[in-house]
């Protein structure tokens, strides 16, 4: 793939904007010291991970690649007409987000509390009625310089239990974001016919060069974003997006993902239950955005409780815990481990209460994450300043 680099320019956001952002920071602050007394109670600490090294337990993490033939998605090619890519996604757009100062105070409750967000966008309410929200990631997973050709990109993936679509967010002009939905595929059948629809609630999902990995609950599918498809089917998107390939797992299923451009080669960081672990992505040109072996390089174990988000970037893993009203971001290392807090009490429950994925985007030092209907970001810099 031939890169294309822009230069992105940072924006002032307007007077309106940022009261928007002081006030709802203000708000969430106000929250944060009326969270209930067992709400408000520390957390345990879940201490330091602890590195997994023996072969029989890294080898329970191996992922098994299965991809689809060459000669049968061209035979899909034929049969659904020539695929397009991801900027004739983006230039059908049919659909805006709403910036900070159009969200609801319900759909401003779903963020942190601390460290405040910077950039805030909410879904419309109608557009996405009885759909999930799931993972994101974005251009900046892509490429290192944050870009898709010229465009910065977002992606947002949303499940409703009987399919799973993505939202395509031209995310270059910050203060007007707009999107149109993909629906995700299984993977094509030998006979190049249409294949049906990816019914898995997605889990995690990373975009890294040409290939957008999708975790759900019986695998890694992964999908080549030159191949998406003009849909002229009832669906009610306007693209589809056929798996290449599927990584199986022999064991625990990476359900959280994210990617770490900290490491060489980049990796892939994969979490499920109380194991943290990575996989190298391959560096032979035939084998862009695939995995080099499928074998786990490192595993770790974690303390954090329930499900949750995973990032990690030089040998810190910040890993997120669900709560009903507001969530735990904890960073963790081999020395320990730190939480933002907030309020008079310097609770731990300073996160918001579910985020399924966390997305750092390199070229702006920023944190992506999305909590029900509510999309966010802030510097990576500001999470690391709320927990010395």
């Amino acid at each position: 793939m031939k890169k294309q680099r822009g230069r992105h320019r940072r924006r002032k956001r307007g007077r309106a904007l940022r009261g928007v952002l002081a006030g709802t920071a203000l708000a969430l602050t106000a929250a944060a010291t009326m969270i209930s007394a067992s709400q408000a109670t520390v957390d345990d600490d879940p201490g330091a991970v602890k590195p997994l090294t023996s072969r029989a337990e890294l080898n329970t993490l191996r992922l098994t690649e299965e991809l689809v033939p060459e000669r049968t998605l061209d035979r899909l090619a034929d049969e659904l007409g020539r695929p397009v890519g991801v900027r004739a996604v983006l230039a059908d757009a049919d659909h805006t987000l709403r910036g900070a100062a159009d969200c609801t105070a319900a759909e401003r409750t779903a963020l942190p509390v601390a460290p405040a967000p910077t950039h805030v966008y909410c879904w419309d309410a109608a557009d996405t009625r009885g759909w999930r929200p799931g993972p994101l990631t974005t251009s900046g997973d892509a490429d290192d310089d944050g870009h898709w050709g010229e465009q910065r990109v977002v992606l947002s993936a949303w499940s409703d239990g009987t399919a799973s679509r993505v939202a395509f967010v031209d995310a270059t002009d910050p203060d007007a974001p707009r999107y149109t939905w993909v629906g995700l595929a299984a993977p094509a059948t030998e006979d190049g016919a249409r294949p049906g629809t990816l019914r898995a609630p997605v889990t995690g999902m990373v975009w890294y060069q040409d290939k957008l990995l999708v975790g759900t609950g019986d695998g890694l599918y992964v999908y080549d974003v030159h191949r998406v498809q003009r849909e002229s089917g009832p669906t009610g998107s306007r693209f589809t997006l056929p798996a290449v390939g599927v990584y199986r797992p022999d064991g625990p299923n990476p359900t959280r993902i994210s990617l770490d451009r900290t490491t060489s080669p980049n990796s892939l960081v994969a979490r499920a239950g109380d194991r943290l672990w990575r996989y190298d992505f391959s560096s032979d040109p035939e084998r862009t955005g695939l995995l080099d072996t499928g074998r786990a390089t490192e595993a770790y174990r974690s303390e954090v409780d329930g499900p949750g988000a995973v990032l990690s970037y030089r040998s810190r893993w910040y890993v997120t815990q669900a709560g009903e009203e507001h969530g735990t971001l904890w960073r963790q290392t081999a020395r320990g481990a730190e939480a933002t807090r907030c309020g008079d009490d310097a609770t731990r429950r300073c996160w918001s209460a579910a985020t399924p994925s966390l997305s750092y985007w390199e070229e702006t030092g920023e944190v992506w994450a999305q909590s029900g209907r509510t999309l966010f970001a802030l510097p990576l810099s500001s999470i690391d300043r709320s927990v010395e």
